[in-house]
């Protein structure tokens, strides 16, 4: 089992849920790298640390968004395959190794799915996120039914 996310929600920050489901679709909300409610890490994604600095932020809401898939599943349903990942980075305007932070995102998946927890990813920069987050991911994820 994994050291990231528990089998419990994510607890939302707002008026939404964690995962909503359409048919054998489940989409996540944006999530955090909170950990029981508290952001791990805060701040922008800087040029001037290794990426390596954002590794457990990164798995950490990679793993809630997980988490967030699998509590929607019956207890017969299984992920059958992520079709896409979304990584925002609360990113310095200079910084350009996006795709390094979200192979940190993918890189978990895989472990906790294998060949089913690669899709299409996109690594995106923004200018802030919630509470000063430095990642925000979502996941569309195809379920057996």
């Amino acid at each position: 089992m994994s050291t990231y996310g528990a089998k419990t929600n994510p607890i939302p920050q707002g008026k939404y849920v964690p995962a909503s489901r359409f048919g054998s679709l489940v989409y996540t909300a944006g999530m955090t790298p909170r950990n029981n409610g508290e952001l791990i890490q805060i701040g922008k994604v800087s040029v001037e640390q290794s990426v390596s600095t954002y590794k457990a932020a990164v798995r950490q809401a990679v793993a809630n968004a997980l988490t967030a898939v699998k509590n929607i599943l019956t207890d017969q349903e299984r992920v059958e395959q992520i079709l896409a990942l979304t990584v925002y980075i609360n990113a310095e305007e200079t910084f350009k190794a996006h795709s390094s932070l979200a192979d940190f995102a993918s890189e978990y998946l895989y472990e906790e799915l294998g060949n089913a927890g690669i899709g299409s990813r996109a690594a995106i920069g923004v200018a802030s996120l919630p509470g000063d987050a430095p990642v925000e991911i979502q996941l569309i994820a195809a379920v057996s039914t």
